[in-house]
């Protein structure tokens, strides 16, 4: 899984970068062209606790990677500022699962906004509207091929040309109001028309608004006002003090909670932002046990028991017969597999099983 890190120039995304990354990208320079990436373990605690249980000789997280992508230009008449950022930066904005859109919500006199006034409201829609303009800008370029040489080909070319300028015809007056189309609902056949031109607003969003230390208090306050007024499908908003993050990081466990204490903090932002991340591109974690490993492995929520063997091997899938299945909570009340078994608690599942998050599986496979 890839999320990129966007945000308007002096936004402080790369400061978010190096906290999630525990990287030291360089920052400043109001978004100069430097790609930065990244991967970060997926905080889960269900995994510590298994391992107290089967003694395994490592743990291994599910983990994300992050891109920290530079500001795009602004657009204008004859451009799109999003479109002429560099080919890798914009294909790696475009292969991204989701994107986490960090704004400015601080206010220095030492570091003033670009600006000249912080307002998040407003610069969540500027770059919104940048994106908004490249899909618009992708989409005329497509219609403009398809109502001339989309009209050539085999009777079963043609046809598919004309559902997919159905589809982008539907979809252009909805940009052109400024609206992303993740908001528009899609059917299977349709989704499958838009992937591969990987439009910027169809991928979900986390919202991160970058607040400084002195406005920890007000955050949840900024994040409800915020997003009583983002109501579009498929987003998140949260609030974190990236500067803050960034000297917990740098402060061994003792000291970084004394710290958390005197700022009433009760958990790492960072840790619920990497989670936040997990869960907006619809992902769960089903969970392997035993002497080897204990390991966290990513699928898309309502995956099916053969595409959790799937993820693990494709000869498991091949060779699928059941799932050895129980929940996290049962396997750690019970404390080991034959005490489950001796309760009742250890499923056996086929195929078509629909794996929950938390679920501690055992595939068995014919090779």
């Amino acid at each position: 899984m890839q999320i990129a890190i966007v945000g308007l120039a002096g936004c402080g995304k790369t400061t978010v970068f190096n906290t999630l990354t525990r990287g030291h990208a360089e920052t400043g320079g109001y978004g100069g062209l430097q790609l930065n990436v990244g991967v970060v373990k997926v905080p889960d605690e269900r995994l510590e606790k298994l391992a107290a249980v089967f003694k395994p000789r490592k743990i291994v997280h599910a983990d994300v990677t992050y891109v920290d992508l530079p500001a795009p230009p602004a657009s204008s008449e004859g451009h799109v500022g999003a479109e002429e950022l560099p080919a890798e930066h914009l294909a790696r904005l475009r292969d991204s699962d989701a994107l986490v859109h960090v704004v400015r919500a601080w206010d220095s006199a030492a570091n003033p906004h670009p600006s000249g006034s912080v307002d998040p409201a407003r610069d969540l829609e500027n770059l919104d509207l940048e994106f908004t303009l490249a899909d618009l800008a992708m989409v005329d370029r497509r219609l403009e091929r398809l109502r001339g040489s989309g009209r050539h080909g085999t009777p079963a070319e043609r046809e598919a040309n004309e559902r997919e300028q159905t589809v982008l015809e539907r979809l252009k007056p909805v940009l052109e109001a400024g609206r992303p189309i993740r908001d528009e609902q899609l059917d299977a056949d349709e989704e499958k028309i838009l992937r591969g031109f990987r439009f910027l607003t169809q991928k979900p969003v986390l919202v991160l608004l970058n607040v400084g230390e002195g406005d920890l208090a007000n955050a949840p306050a900024l994040v409800e006002r915020i997003r009583s007024g983002y109501t579009h499908r498929h987003s998140l908003v949260d609030a974190l003090s990236a500067r803050i993050e960034m000297e917990l990081g740098e402060l061994d466990p003792e000291e970084a909670a004394v710290f958390m204490e005197e700022l009433g903090l009760t958990e790492s932002s960072l840790d619920r932002v990497i989670k936040l991340s997990y869960q907006l591109v619809g992902l769960i974690s089903f969970l392997t046990a035993g002497p080897d490993e204990v390991r966290a492995w990513p699928i898309p929520a309502d995956s099916s028991a053969v595409d959790a063997a799937g993820a693990i091997h494709s000869d498991l899938a091949r060779g699928f017969i059941r799932a050895e299945t129980i929940a996290y909570e049962d396997l750690l009340t019970l404390g080991s597999m034959a005490e489950a078994k001796k309760h009742g608690k250890v499923r056996s599942e086929g195929k078509t099983y629909r794996v929950r998050d938390g679920d501690v599986i055992e595939i068995l496979f014919s090779k």
